[in-house]
């Protein structure tokens, strides 16, 4: 497979600059920790968690037609609108049904957001002739994305040391959205898509033309493994990278520094440090996924080993955390996030490749869709687990059963499917 050049235009910095901005969630590295401050069990993060997913699930089609129809520049700004409202209302309360409803306002963001970005991105390679280095482009800017995570724990870290609680960096969270909001609205017209001003009389035979379109493509059994492969690990991912922060603060209070600080702070400190050189790990992993690729003859090959990769290093790590090797369990976590960061644009642009152009924005929602339907079930699951067992035996349960399951959804050489 041979390498390929795109041009860095403008255009190319304000997707890097969208990523970088998009990630700069400085409550991800506390979330778990936060929630267990609040007085939750393992069970109701997972709950919690599951709202979030299946909200997403139940919204994401219905949002990706709506991006098609009245323009994807439009729905992204709505999407950032919901995000600021879900960090105000975590900032504000206290309650888990309170949190239930930031998390459904957090969901419908995240519907909006998902898939329509990425068909932004696949328009705009179409529209200079560089479809043929989708990999490459979207590993690229999603580079920015994960760097854009590497900054914000540090920053994080920062916040919640100074403020000494976990809540201040929702609202911290709210200045980056408001500065992506105005630079999605900066983004120019002829990414809104091919659909605009849809007269409203015409909206619902329009639904039904996509839906109909998309359930055809997902009826083609090969397209229906690559979602599948695709969103098996991304929803896994989803479900356990949290359970990361309390394996760090076992490991944070183990240490024999900072012991003049309280143990929030102490917490804070090392969290930060180790998330800030793991988002270096997968900025890297995301820049060289097109390199990676390039060295197989076909993308279900990586797809394949990075999905056994992924799920045999949370089963190891998990069980490292249970024997209390808390430093081997965060090293081997580590491989989680770089395997999902590398496999991703590979797996976005392998999918891309095999779904019709006139309905990418609403097959790449539709597996965001099936991904989230696999974070909701593994997310509950995992809690359940994590509950009886402890984090590491949840881990390490959770990654072996999945383990098992992944190979159903193995992807084989497309001429063996057709």
């Amino acid at each position: 497979m041979r390498q390929q050049r795109f041009v860095k235009d403008r255009q190319y910095v304000k997707f890097c600059l969208y990523g970088f901005l998009k990630n700069l969630r400085f409550f991800e590295p506390f979330l778990v920790l936060f929630f267990l401050e609040k007085g939750l069990s393992y069970v109701e993060i997972g709950m919690l968690y599951a709202v979030r997913e299946v909200s997403t699930n139940l919204l994401e089609i219905p949002t990706g037609f709506l991006s098609d129809a009245l323009g994807r520049r439009r729905t992204m700004m709505v999407s950032f609108l919901f995000y600021i409202i879900s960090f105000l209302t975590f900032y504000a309360f206290s309650s888990f049904w309170l949190f239930t409803s930031a998390m459904i306002f957090y969901a419908v963001g995240e519907a909006f957001r998902t898939g329509t970005h990425k068909a932004m991105i696949f328009d705009y390679l179409k529209n200079h002739g560089w479809s043929d280095q989708k990999v490459s482009y979207y590993g690229h800017t999603r580079s920015w994305s994960q760097m854009g995570s590497a900054v914000s724990s540090l920053l994080a870290a920062g916040i919640v040391f100074y403020a000494g609680d976990f809540r201040s960096v929702f609202l911290a969270a709210v200045l980056p959205y408001l500065l992506d909001f105005l630079l999605i609205a900066s983004y120019p017209k002829s990414l809104d898509g091919p659909v605009q001003q849809l007269q409203k009389k015409k909206l619902s035979s329009q639904f039904r033309a996509l839906l109909q379109t998309s359930l055809a493509a997902f009826k083609n059994r090969q397209i229906w493994l690559i979602a599948n492969s695709l969103s098996l690990h991304s929803g896994y991912f989803k479900a356990i990278k949290d359970y990361l922060q309390p394996i760090l603060q076992t490991f944070a209070l183990s240490l024999p520094f900072f012991l003049f600080f309280e143990e929030q702070k102490r917490s804070a400190l090392v969290i930060g440090i180790v998330y800030f050189f793991i988002y270096l790990s997968t900025t890297f992993a995301s820049r060289k996924s097109g390199r990676i690729a390039a060295y197989f003859a076909n993308l279900q090959s990586p797809l394949n080993l990075t999905m056994i990769i992924g799920l045999g290093a949370g089963l190891c790590s998990g069980l490292a955390s249970h024997f209390q090797l808390s430093g081997l369990a965060i090293a081997v976590f580590v491989f989680i996030y770089i395997n999902e960061n590398a496999r991703k644009p590979i797996g976005v642009g392998h999918f891309a490749d095999h779904v019709e152009e006139e309905i990418l924005t609403v097959a790449l929602s539709a597996q965001s869709q099936l991904s989230t339907m696999w974070g909701a079930i593994i997310a509950v699951g995992m809690g359940l687990l994590v509950d009886q067992l402890g984090v590491g035996l949840g881990l390490a349960s959770v990654s072996f059963l999945l383990l098992l399951f992944s190979f159903i959804v193995q992807l084989n050489d497309d001429r063996a499917l057709d």
